[in-house]
């Protein structure tokens, strides 16, 4: 019969509601989007009745905003925005983008002019696009676009006096532009004004995954991550076939870019440069005589790419991207290398010698003097002089009196043909320098 309930549809009526909160108290970034992202998924996979935002937040990142705001607007559940105290620039576009906003007494929303790194108002292009999208999201939310226009910079009017202002809002005042529902003090007065008085709360939290991600994303961890990830490739360089510290820089390579991925502040192309930079550099040491060029392209490519993962710029676009920000990342980067060559300068003999290095490596020598005789070398050729018969990088072969010997050298590079003397032989290889 109509405007009778059925069995089921009076118990739902009944029945507690599901409000699923997320919370948003920082800094708009790649984090935050993806906080709400799987926030809004678990909310939907949990069958919520309400969707409410406790928000506090300066603003941030405009293309991390747009992702919220798209995925706000596409969510089939209610979505309601509580400001507890500051929805500014990027937070005014997420709380537009909702089906209700309530502020608490003492907040404000507005101020969505698009700054660069360094607090300056971006170029016009991005204040354009800016105000288009608020004021389609406004459209979307039924709210008066033009106010939301406004929020960025663009005057309501050709009246002298608004021109050039930026529109901020208190409570009250949002409240009578009809940009606000209410004023509440908390979630549960939100819920309250709704006339929900049966909820049970479900607050999302980060995963194991968002942990993983912030904890490796801190600072003073990546200047560590990135001492394992030059020192390990130092001492493989020096022992070449140990694998152990190529392992441990892998380790740490992993470690240092993987989170930047996730949070969404690398992309392919600079994990790229970072493999370039490496293949440059192995390509310069074993391959080509001599270290130019190439190796020393290598190793800016490397360190520009260890720089670049960690601040969001767009393809070397540093708009907004803080000078203090990309200094601090250079700092962080090039004290990290210069700490990790020091130390294995000073230390590298040192770890060479030690037990646990003499464990995973041979150490022992056969001399000729203790009655060796690999490839019947004898004792008598120390300090003879001969000719370099390949390339030695740092290895290859020589001749002396006519014969081929396999050599070394201490890391010199000795081009085929030059002159060589032998200082020492260990193993039935000979240790040579330019002669």
């Amino acid at each position: 019969m109509s405007g009778v309930l059925s069995t089921s549809e009076a118990f739902a009526a009944l029945s507690p509601k599901k409000v699923f909160v997320l919370t948003i108290h920082a800094e708009i970034d790649p984090r935050i989007s993806r906080y709400v992202e799987y926030g809004l998924k678990e909310a939907e996979t949990q069958k919520a009745d309400y969707i409410l935002i406790d928000m506090n937040t300066f603003g941030g990142a405009l293309d991390d905003a747009d992702k919220i705001r798209t995925l706000l607007l596409n969510t089939k559940i209610p979505v309601w925005v509580f400001i507890n105290k500051n929805a500014a620039s990027a937070g005014a576009l997420i709380a537009i983008a909702c089906d209700k906003i309530y502020m608490e007494q003492g907040s404000n929303i507005g101020s969505a002019t698009v700054v660069t790194g360094d607090g300056e108002p971006a170029p016009d292009k991005y204040q354009a696009y800016m105000r288009s999208m608020m004021r389609s999201t406004a459209e979307a939310s039924g709210r008066n676009p033009l106010i939301a226009e406004g929020m960025v910079g663009r005057p309501l009017a050709q009246d002298s006096s608004t021109i050039g202002h930026v529109i901020s809002y208190t409570t009250q005042e949002a409240i009578a532009n009809k940009f606000c529902e209410g004023q509440a003090s908390t979630i549960k007065e939100v819920l309250k004004l709704n006339s929900i008085n049966t909820y049970t709360l479900h607050t999302y939290e980060h995963g194991s995954i968002d942990a993983f991600i912030a904890f490796f994303m801190n600072p003073y961890l990546r200047s560590l991550l990135l001492l394992l990830i030059i020192g390990g490739i130092y001492f493989e360089l020096q022992a070449p076939g140990i694998g152990f510290p190529l392992a441990a820089a892998a380790v740490g390579a992993v470690l240092y870019f993987v989170p930047s991925y996730m949070s969404g502040l690398s992309e392919h192309w600079e994990i790229a440069l970072f493999v370039i930079g490496l293949i440059l550099v192995v390509v310069e040491l074993f391959v080509i005589p001599g270290f130019g060029i190439i190796g020393i392209s290598g190793i800016v490519c490397a360190f520009a790419a260890l720089v670049l993962v960690s601040i969001k710029n767009d393809v070397f676009d540093f708009t907004f991207v803080s000078e203090k920000d990309l200094e601090l990342n250079l700092l962080l980067t090039g004290l990290s290398s210069c700490v990790t060559m020091g130390l294995a300068f000073t230390l590298g003999p040192k770890i060479m010698q030690s037990w646990y290095f003499k464990r995973i490596t041979l150490q022992e020598q056969f001399l000729s003097t203790e009655g060796y005789s690999v490839n019947q070398i004898e004792p008598t050729i120390l300090e003879k002089t001969g000719e370099a018969f390949t390339d030695l990088r740092p290895s290859g072969k020589i001749t002396i009196e006519g014969k081929v010997y396999d050599a070394y050298t201490a890391g010199e590079y000795i081009e085929k043909g030059s002159l060589i003397k032998v200082v020492e032989q260990n193993m039935g290889s000979l240790k040579v320098k330019k002669g």
